[in-house]
């Protein structure tokens, strides 16, 4: 088994998924007692989030940078960074790095066209929704992105800050996000992209009227597939 290395912390309520999904998946896969080998640089994402709020893209770039040589150089075999909107910086961290980095749009994109769709609702981050880094990759895959109007992505923007991230799950935020998906069906969405690690905790199949793609749960199963793989 190869060892998989995760930056967490962005928030912590998400890489609690991923830390249960990967170890599950390997239980499941291998059975037993096993569990993952998995290596983990949990960052303070208040520090974070007030970077992404100035726009110090650069100091965030060096962050994950030297938590993913750390990750490396104890033997990570792989990396995950465990948040969508910071993948805006995944080319440096790449770049700076010897082991592999799993895409969480590329294995995002990989089962959105596994289902045989072309267009889909992107919810997340401000960052993500708005950044070009997530709906140019996508589109680089032949996935056409439909976006929520500006109020629906400023309260999206609001529920993952200052309710996912600290452990509040709404009733009532649970059926708005559903009718926002009901909203991207109206205007040509296909299936929605849960386009922030956060959003698995409100939005599950039975809150959408389309197919959802956990982009948590994706990212976790590609690390499984590559720490299991002969």
């Amino acid at each position: 088994m190869k060892t998989i290395g995760l930056i967490g912390g962005m928030s912590w309520e998400s890489t609690t998924l991923y830390y249960q999904l990967i170890n599950r998946e390997v239980a499941l896969r291998l059975g037993g007692l096993s569990s993952a080998r998995l290596n983990l640089v949990s960052l303070d994402f208040q520090d974070i989030a007030q970077r992404q709020r100035a726009g110090d893209w650069a100091g965030m770039s060096a962050i994950l940078r030297q938590a993913a040589r750390r990750l490396q150089d104890t033997g990570a075999q792989c990396l995950l960074i465990g948040t969508n909107t910071m993948h805006k910086l995944a080319p440096e961290v790449q770049a700076d790095v010897n082991v592999p980095l799993i895409h969480i749009v590329d294995v995002t994109a990989d089962a959105i066209l596994a289902q045989g769709l072309d267009t889909v609702g992107l919810t997340g981050t401000r960052f993500t929704m708005e950044e070009a880094f997530y709906v140019d990759r996508l589109r680089e895959r032949g996935i056409r992105c439909v976006l929520p109007d500006e109020a629906q992505r400023t309260e999206i923007h609001r529920i993952i800050f200052e309710e996912l991230c600290q452990g509040e799950v709404s009733e009532s935020s649970r059926a708005w996000l559903s009718g926002c998906i009901t909203d991207l069906k109206s205007r040509g969405a296909q299936g929605v992209v849960l386009g922030c690690t956060e959003l698995p905790l409100i939005v599950g199949p039975q809150d959408s009227c389309l197919p959802t793609f956990d982009t948590t749960a994706l990212h976790a199963m590609a690390a499984v597939d590559f720490a299991l793989a002969v």
